[in-house]
């Protein structure tokens, strides 16, 4: 099994500090991933891939690169559709876990949405990122490692 790792779509991550955080205590590393330079900690590990700012570049880069030990961080369904058909675990900023079983209805009902906003149809979105949604991915991204630990040191040689 290839090494574990946390890939971060992040543009838009509001929890880069805890993965971070967990990830540097559970001694995994982190390929931050975007269209533009960002402020990573200095630890060898963590490392930054940018990517051009053509459309979709970091959700290539990431979904070409995402195995089976790959924990990817991300908010975008489409990302996180590709990368659970690469064997991934796929964690939303909110902790909730993208999987193969909730994945088509996700999938389902953003087109839907997309088609009611494009329609002209005014839709909320998501609420607002609250104190429980960061205590909720510190638990889901530390129980995801774990796992893969886990599973890594089950695996026959």
């Amino acid at each position: 099994m290839p090494e574990i790792r946390i890939l971060v779509d992040a543009d838009a991550c509001p929890v880069k500090e805890e993965i971070y955080r967990v990830a540097l205590r559970l001694a995994v590393p982190v390929v931050v991933v975007s269209n533009s330079r960002m402020r990573i900690p200095e630890h060898p590990l963590v490392s930054r891939m940018i990517v051009s700012d053509s459309f979709d570049a970091a959700d290539d880069w990431i979904a070409e690169n995402c195995d089976q030990a790959s924990v990817v961080i991300t908010a975008d369904i489409l990302l996180a559709d590709r990368c659970l058909k690469a064997g991934g675990t796929v964690l939303a900023h909110n902790g909730k876990p993208f999987t193969t079983a909730s994945i088509g209805s996700a999938v389902a009902t953003r087109a839907i949405m997309a088609d009611l906003r494009a329609g002209g149809d005014i839709i909320g979105g998501p609420a607002p990122f609250s104190k429980a949604d960061r205590s909720r991915f510190l638990s889901a991204l530390d129980e995801a490692l774990v796992r893969l630990a886990r599973s890594a040191r089950a695996a026959p040689l």
